[in-house]
């Protein structure tokens, strides 16, 4: 005769955590969703919506007085190309400049910063955000004090003449900056400088200082280490750089109203006009959503080419 012996069960450890409900394992799921709630609320009423009134509004026909109604007119936007084409270059052209310019002036100043600075680092950062504490507007009508035609800026460049050659490239008239394309880019320089350094000091600062010390022990000059180490590992802050900085000043309007004229108008002028003075909506609509789709292509098209992985 035989008999069967079951072993008893373990018996549980008292500090053991008991196994969560059903119900608690799925909102703990939904936690992450309940987090982004607010932003995609934020990204929707901000921005999806007036987005998708834009779009309705710039394949309107009307006028004030009679009221403006969607008749899908997509002529508008060919008419408003074909009329505004000199703004668009210009407004490229300008931005472009200016990108240059900030990163050429940029650079240097954020390597600076990240490994010379020693104990001065935090002085000289807060001098590179000091000027975001005064009005954008305010710090562009001070370039109209320091590029005036009596000024000693001006004089300085008539006396080393600078500018007879930035007059024969077509950058200023004579002897006057102000009212030039010269006057608007360094604007747009000055204002958009710092989303071009801080970008860059924080790529820098990432770098370790060991690589640098491995090029020296591999007898590489400090112009090879800065081409074959530093200025590879600092990509990503040009990139984000020249992003932060040419995607805005390509839209701007206040530089080239303030220090510019009817010559140096941009599209972000053209804009303005149509929506403030002409209350042309529909024209200024189209004009916005080619500004947009404009900017994206290029961007798109300079992260590829690019290479860096972090913003691709």
């Amino acid at each position: 005769m035989t008999t069967t012996r079951t072993e008893a069960p373990p018996a549980k450890d008292p500090a053991d955590p008991a196994p969560a409900p059903r119900g608690s394992r799925g909102r703990g799921r939904l936690v992450p969703y309940w987090l982004l709630l607010p932003g995609i609320l934020w990204l929707i009423v901000f921005f999806a919506l007036p987005l998708v009134y834009q779009a309705s509004t710039s394949v309107q026909t009307g006028s004030l007085e009679e009221g403006f109604k969607v008749t899908w007119h997509f002529a508008t936007y060919w008419d408003a190309l074909t009329d505004y084409w000199p703004q668009f270059l210009r407004s490229v052209l300008y931005a472009g400049a200016a990108t240059v310019l900030c990163l050429l002036l940029g650079y240097p100043l954020a390597y600076l910063i990240a490994f010379r600075a020693g104990r001065w680092r935090n002085l000289i950062l807060v001098l590179v955000i000091a000027p975001f504490f005064t009005s954008f507007l305010i710090r562009t009508l001070a370039w109209k004090t320091i590029l005036a035609d009596g000024g000693p800026v001006v004089g300085a460049l008539n006396s080393l003449h600078v500018l007879d050659v930035t007059s024969w490239l077509g950058a200023t008239d004579g002897d006057r900056v102000l009212a030039t394309p010269l006057a608007v880019i360094c604007g747009l320089t000055y204002n958009f400088l710092p989303f071009m350094i801080l970008p860059l000091y924080t790529s820098l600062e990432r770098i370790d200082g060991r690589l640098h010390e491995a090029a020296g022990d591999l007898y590489a000059k400090p112009s090879t280490t800065f081409r074959k180490v530093t200025f590879p590992l600092s990509m990503p802050g040009v990139v984000s750089g020249t992003l932060l900085t040419f995607i805005p000043a390509a839209g701007d309007y206040v530089n080239a109203d303030l220090l510019g004229s009817t010559d140096t108008r941009m599209v972000g002028n053209v804009i303005q006009t149509q929506f403030l003075r002409i209350l042309d909506y529909p024209t200024a609509a189209a004009l916005s959503f080619i500004l947009m789709a404009a900017i994206l292509l290029m961007v798109t098209f300079y992260i590829r080419k690019s290479g860096t992985e972090d913003l691709v």
